[in-house]
C-alpha cells in the first residue's frame, strides 16, 4: 500500500506567499573607523563590528576595511581587488574614505584630491560591472569643538570631494560626516568623550598611560553610529529594510 504524504495547506499557500529573500553580501570598505579589531586594542571599535548583527541570516557583512587605509593603498595592497573580486549581481559595496587620503606628511598614504576622486569613481564603475551596488559615504567626523561648543567640520575637503563624485557618478551618498557631527553635537564637547577612544592612565590595561583619542571609537561610539549608518542606508535602500532583525528596529 502506497503511503499519501500530506502537505498541511497553510505551508503550501506560505510557500507561494512569502518569496525566498536571496542572500546578499555587503562589503565595507574604508579605514580604521570601520575596521575589526585586535583584542590588544580594546576598547577601539571600528564602526563595521556591531554594524554586523543588525541583520538577518540573508545578508552576510564582508568587513575588509583596515587601519591607516586610503583609497590610494586600499588599491596598491590589493584590498579592493579582494572586494571586487568577490561581490556579486545584488550585493552592495560602501566605500567610505577621506580620514587617510588627506595624510599630506604621509606620502604613502597621501592621494591628491584628482586622485582621490579618480580612485572612488574607479570602485563605483568595478562595483557597478560586477552588479552590485555601491554606495558613498563621506568620512565619519573626528570630535572637534569650537570655543562656543560648536561641533566643527574636520574632513571638509574630502569630503566635499566624495559629495562630487557621487554627483557626477549618480551614485547614492551618505554624508556620515554630517550624520556624526550632529551626534556629537547632541552630546557636547564633555559627554562626546564617551564615545571615543578617551581614557585615563591605568584605566585599561591596553592603555597604561591613558588614550586621548577623537578619532576612533569606543563601544559606544561605534554602536551609535552603526545605528547612523543603518537608520540611513534602510531609507536610501528600503528594499534592505526587510532583512533588519527585529531588536536592530527597535
Amino acid at each position: 500500500m502506497k503511503k499519501i504524504l500530506i502537505i498541511p495547506v497553510a505551508a503550501c499557500l506560505l510557500a507561494f506567499i512569502l518569496p525566498v529573500k536571496k542572500k546578499i553580501k555587503i562589503f565595507l570598505a574604508g579605514d580604521s573607523t570601520i575596521a575589526i579589531k585586535d583584542s590588544k586594542v580594546y576598547p577601539e571599535t571600528g564602526w563595521g563590528m556591531p554594524f554586523v548583527y543588525f541583520w538577518d541570516s540573508t545578508i552576510t557583512v564582508v568587513n575588509r576595511a583596515r587601519n591607516g587605509r586610503s583609497t590610494k593603498t586600499f588599491i596598491s595592497e590589493g584590498l579592493w581587488k579582494s572586494v571586487i573580486s568577490e561581490a556579486g549581481e545584488g550585493d552592495y559595496v560602501i566605500i567610505q574614505f577621506g580620514h587617510n587620503d588627506a595624510a599630506v606628511t604621509k606620502p604613502e598614504r597621501y592621494a591628491t584630491p584628482d586622485t582621490f576622486k579618480m580612485n572612488l569613481a574607479r570602485f563605483i564603475k568595478e562595483t557597478r560591472e560586477k552588479k552590485a551596488t555601491p554606495i558613498l559615504f563621506t568620512p565619519v567626523s573626528r570630535r572637534k569643538f569650537d570655543k562656543e561648543g560648536k561641533a566643527v567640520e574636520t574632513h571638509e575637503l574630502y569630503a566635499a570631494l566624495v559629495k562630487e563624485v557621487a554627483a557626477q557618478e549618480k551614485t547614492d551618498l551618505i554624508d556620515l560626516d554630517e550624520l556624526s557631527k550632529a551626534l556629537y553635537q547632541q552630546f557636547g564637547p564633555e559627554l562626546s568623550k564617551l564615545l571615543f577612544l578617551q581614557l585615563k592612565p591605568g584605566e585599561h590595561p591596553n592603555y597604561p598611560d591613558g588614550r586621548d583619542d577623537n578619532t576612533h571609537f569606543n563601544e559606544l561610539g561605534a554602536r551609535l553610529v552603526a545605528q547612523l549608518v543603518l537608520k540611513e542606508l534602510v531609507t536610501i535602500k528600503p528594499d534592505l529594510a526587510e532583512r533588519v532583525v527585529s531588536t536592530a528596529k527597535k
